[in-house]
């Protein structure tokens, strides 16, 4: 079988280099894409636990409330316990940074017990910076920073700038700590309470437990015990690190699925070459098989063809991807657009083992566009092959084939109403696939309808006649020929309707959730990590006094607060905010109506992903807010007043009105102030009077900013674009491999029917009239292409909107269809088709016609 690959497969390969290369470059590119795309995640992710496993350090069990911070009474009570080794009391304070120039960098500040942490958290453990006095570990307001913080505050600063709310800080610098990820400076605890006016609070305690005590039953009891706080969660330290993998996952996930696309059409691609390369070798494959190579062995020998194209396409995807993983990580750290990885400077981590797994798909994807060139090899009939009466069609344009197609597209339907597993929406992935392929074995199905009805429009016109002829009793060629670019096309077309939808769903939630034409925040608030922070910056006082500048008509407040109610899932966010005159549906892009709350319940309003995630519907109560706020009376009964559309918090925000928050919490501040101005009132006047303000009540005007609803809307549809312009470019790779394949197919089929166009010539066609046949069989060809994938693409666009994306992120969209991208995506396609059919048959009209004919004298 090496002879036969070296010999015969390997002249056909040499005798069409650019036809096979289609095939290798387009598996080289689906491996790459896919392999770096795992690689960047994989290193980012894996740096981020390591960041968040040096932080945290190797504590058996942490103990943190469900929002905000806790007494450090508690303390006591864990460290003499007779089942715990060592307990480290921790106060994590999150601060803006301020560098040099005036740069502002997100910083998290721990309060730490020094001598408690060589032993739970090494990582954390102060270093002292020469000359400097080892008990200034203890002293206030000195701090020992890492290396990204050392980095912000420049390698040989000795003193840092922090700005806390509204209130700014001057730390000395003492030392350093070994602790990677972001920026992050360490403390005395007792310092950090006093510093920030937090006394005699805790933000966790981690807990070391004796050993042969089990974590599970040990935290039973303590949360069963008497006198136990309500509020408090205990959890493994890994539930961090996990927290983020989780939250990432749904998006990382769908990253490879897209990248994988390239790979899929690919595949396709491999079909339509090797589909061509059996057609034209049929009296060869069958003169073999009269010299004694049996029918399995041409099986063989077609799909090890396939396989040595897929293997050379393997290796150098992985070697393409190695490559784009490395620049990726360079340029974006390891953020593909989510920022889900805030802070983070990965090195590339590479595995073999992820390497073979992604060559091995590269090489099954070939193998499976392969089987079917290689069943018809395997069934040609060699006495009438060689006869020239005649070969078996390498397309999959049986009765069998096309029931198979119908029966894959209706199980495809049939799995889009399956739910997620572990979270993704694998059967969706399965319902994509299933409606491509079942779409494509019933292309033959479509020419046939549709081109029957034609023929007969044109039978009259010698020239489109014969194209629609050709095409019509051809078919399975069709088939073969287009299949490439309809997988691309179809999935170009559901991609281009799902950003579109997604973006005009955000620009309407965005109207929806910004009616104020003007917002103030603290400086730098903006680029702190959403959920991390309870920045409750502005007084009451403040907020009064803001009411009252010269131009404001009214405000509105708002306030965030992290909210842990499950361990084992990221926390969601709590927002206080006023209601535009009291009414939610003014505030919120509420789905479906509110329902009032009845009489001494709290109405909340919860996200599509608190509905998903914790059961909530509205009416109901919900009781995971209840144990949040612990008080001394009866505890407070939440009721789910109605459902809001979140694009921010992918696992969950709830709602509620600031009176009720300031009545359950006694707290008055808030992070946001929304202003509406008069009618004439001008923007930067107020900007002035407000900063004024800041100036005579705060001590600085810099310590707030000001944000325009249009500067708001524009940088989130700027962020938006970001996320998705991975999408873009997979979207262009798999159009360029589609119309690659095409290129590939028609030059093929036009090259090997020179006889029938010295044929035609020796009828009286001109060569002109050859090429405008040749031309309109490519015109006829790709339009059948662009039609279904047109019509499949929005098939798969109405799974990806409206089961993909609420099963991923737990959010739902407006379909919107982009009625001109997609009409200019398939005429693209259908001039490409068209002129490559007519440049391929200039090549083969351009020979002998009297030579052609003669061939078979």
């Amino acid at each position: 079988m090496l002879a036969l690959l070296r010999s015969f497969s390997w002249r056909e390969l040499r005798h069409h280099p650019w036809r096979n290369a289609a095939a290798v470059v387009a598996v080289m590119l689906g491996v790459a894409l896919a392999f770096s795309v795992q690689l960047i995640n994989a290193s980012a992710l894996d740096e981020f636990a390591g960041a968040v496993r040096s932080v945290n350090g190797q504590p058996d069990l942490e103990l943190r409330a469900a929002q905000g911070g806790f007494d450090e009474r508690l303390f006591e009570r864990i460290a003499t316990h007779p089942q715990v080794a060592l307990a480290s009391p921790v106060l994590e304070t999150q601060v803006q940074l301020l560098g040099p120039a005036g740069k502002r960098m997100p910083m998290r500040v721990l309060g730490v017990d020094s001598l408690a942490l060589p032993e739970i958290a090494p990582a954390l453990s102060p270093r002292t910076a020469k000359g400097v006095d080892r008990l200034a570990q203890f002293a206030p307001g000195q701090v020992f920073l890492n290396a990204a913080a050392s980095s912000a505050a420049g390698q040989d600063a000795t003193a840092i700038q922090v700005q806390a709310g509204t209130r700014t800080f001057s730390l000395q610098v003492a030392g350093s700590v070994s602790a990677g990820g972001s920026a992050l400076a360490v403390m005395d605890i007792g310092a950090a309470q006093d510093l920030f006016g937090r006394g005699g609070q805790l933000s966790r305690i981690d807990i070391r437990l004796r050993p042969g005590t089990d974590r599970a039953a040990f935290a039973r009891a303590l949360e069963q015990s008497a006198g136990w706080p309500a509020g408090l969660r205990l959890a493994e330290p890994g539930d961090a690190a996990q927290r983020v993998s989780n939250l990432s996952r749904a998006y990382r996930v769908n990253l490879t699925v897209l990248a994988l696309v390239a790979l899929f059409t690919g595949a396709f691609l491999v079909f339509s070459v090797l589909s061509l390369g059996v057609a034209k070798r049929a009296q060869q494959f069958a003169l073999l098989g009269v010299l004694g190579l049996t029918p399995r062995q041409r099986l063989r020998l077609a799909l090890l063809e396939s396989g040595v194209l897929g293997l050379i396409g393997s290796v150098a995807g992985i070697a393409l991807g190695t490559g784009l993983a490395l620049l990726a990580l360079r340029v974006l750290s390891g953020d593909l657009g989510g920022g889900y990885f805030p802070g983070v400077a990965p090195s590339l981590r590479w595995s073999s083992g992820t390497a073979l797994l992604y060559a091995a798909l590269g090489l099954l994807a070939a193998l499976v566009g392969g089987w079917w060139p290689a069943r018809a090899a395997q069934a040609l009939p060699e006495a009438s092959t060689l006869k020239g009466l005649g070969a078996a069609s390498a397309a999959p344009g049986s009765a069998l084939a096309r029931w198979l197609g119908l029966a894959m597209m209706l199980a495809g339907g049939l799995l889009a109403l399956a739910p997620p597993i572990f979270g993704v929406p694998i059967a969706a992935y399965l319902a994509v696939g299933f409606l491509l392929v079942g779409g494509i074995a019933t292309l033959p199905v479509l020419i046939g309808a549709l081109y029957d009805r034609l023929a007969r429009s044109v039978s009259a016109h010698l020239l489109p006649m014969l194209a629609v002829e050709r095409a019509r009793r051809m078919r399975g060629n069709a088939a073969v020929a287009v299949s490439g670019v309809v997988a691309a096309l179809s999935l170009a077309v559901a991609l281009t309707v799902m950003v579109a939808s997604f973006r005009e769903s955000v620009s309407r939630w965005l109207d929806a959730v910004l009616p104020a034409q003007l917002y103030v925040r603290t400086a730098g608030s903006g680029s702190s990590a959403a959920g991390e922070l309870d920045a409750a910056a502005f007084d009451p006082a403040f907020v009064q006094a803001v009411a009252q500048v010269p131009g404001v008509a009214r405000i509105g407040t708002l306030r965030t607060r992290a909210l842990l109610l499950d361990s084992s899932r990221p926390a969601l966010t709590l927002i206080s905010r006023s209601f535009e005159h009291g009414d939610p549906a003014r505030s919120l892009p509420l789905v479906g109506e509110y329902v009032a709350a009845p009489p001494g319940e709290i109405g909340i309003y919860v996200s599509e992903a608190v509905v998903d995630l914790y059961g909530s519907r509205p009416g109901q109560m919900f009781e995971p807010l209840a144990r949040a706020f612990p008080g001394a009376g009866a505890p407070p009964r939440f009721f789910v007043a109605g459902v809001w559309r979140d694009y921010v918090r992918q696992f969950g925000a709830i709602t509620m009105d600031a009176r009720d928050f300031e009545k359950l919490t006694g707290e008055r501040g808030v992070s946001d102030i929304s202003l509406w101005l008069e009618p004439g009132a001008a923007e930067g006047q107020v900007q002035s009077s407000v900063r004024e303000l800041a100036a005579r009540q705060l001590g600085s005007a810099d310590l707030v900013e000001f944000a325009s609803v249009g500067a708001i809307r524009a940088n989130s549809l700027r962020i938006f674009d970001r996320s998705f312009a991975v999408t873009y470019w997979l979207q262009a790779v798999a159009i360029a491999i589609g119309l690659f394949g095409i290129a590939a197919s028609f030059s093929a089929q036009v090259l090997a029917r020179r006889k029938e166009f010295g044929l035609l010539a020796h009828l009286g066609f001109t060569r002109g009239q050859i090429l405008r046949v040749v031309a309109g069989e490519g015109m006829a060809w790709t339009a059948i292409g662009a039609l279904a994938g047109l019509a499949l693409g929005l098939a798969v666009a109405l799974i990806l909107v409206h089961v993909v994306n609420p099963q991923s992120f737990h959010w739902t969209m407006d379909l919107m269809l982009p009625w001109l991208r997609l009409s200019l995506l398939c005429a693209a396609v259908l001039v490409a088709g068209t002129l490559t059919a007519w440049l391929a048959g200039r090549a083969a009209a351009g020979r002998d016609a009297v030579m052609a004919v003669k061939e078979d004298w």
